[in-house]
């Protein structure tokens, strides 16, 4: 849902919007499914989804044979459903499109405020990732500049919802569930859907996502 809310946010401020997802070996695909459908929606001038084994290395239940717990917001420490590196390998293959594409801009959905401990949704490594961009690419050293935009960053999940429905998200083909099935119904106890549940009724709005029986 974070994504989609982005992708409106960047077609909004007239972006030409190039949509980039990563199957990098998660337990589910159904999110992938949900993201080329909100991509065609809300605009997109393509959606292109890349391949990158993160399970051959294992280290999360998101990529591993561990358990995904029930939620444990609030818990102290870094969850065990953090993927090990992958919002920089994310933002590392953006970046790379990016550049060939001739584009100075990238958006993603990081959020600081209702998250799960994960250490790459925090300002310090968006503005870090900014400031390794214009150093290790041709348009950074030839003066073009890249910004790494994170319009989420500061927003609770209550106004991103708010922020969705005032730019007409239909979140209902949005995916959340770190369990999620085949066709994205969610399991409606691990942290992914705690968040967004918690964040729908503070937005005083109906949450549509649909859970398995």
């Amino acid at each position: 849902m974070d994504s989609a809310v982005v992708l409106a946010i960047a077609r909004e401020q007239g972006f030409a919007c190039h949509a980039l997802s990563v199957r990098y070996g998660q337990r589910h695909t159904s999110e992938l499914d949900a993201a080329a459908h909100v991509a065609r929606a809300l605009g997109a001038v393509e959606h292109k989804t890349v391949t990158v084994d993160l399970r051959s290395i294992g280290g999360s239940a998101l990529t591993a044979d561990i358990e995904v717990p029930d939620s444990t917001v609030g818990a102290a420490g870094i969850p065990v459903t953090y993927v090990p590196a992958r919002n920089t390998i994310m933002l590392s293959i953006a970046l790379g499109w990016a550049e060939v594409l001739g584009a100075s801009d990238l958006f993603c959905g990081v959020n600081a405020v209702d998250y799960s401990g994960y250490p790459d949704c925090r300002p310090e490594f968006i503005a870090a990732f900014e400031r390794l961009g214009n150093l290790a690419t041709r348009a950074g050293v030839e003066g073009a500049g890249l910004r790494v935009n994170a319009p989420l960053m500061a927003m609770s999940k209550a106004d991103i919802v708010r922020e969705g429905m005032r730019l007409g998200v239909d979140f209902s083909h949005t995916v959340s569930c770190y369990r999620a099935d085949a066709t994205g119904a969610a399991c409606r106890r691990c942290d992914a859907c705690r968040l967004r549940a918690e964040g729908f009724a503070a937005a005083g709005t109906a949450d549509p996502t649909r859970y398995v029986p």
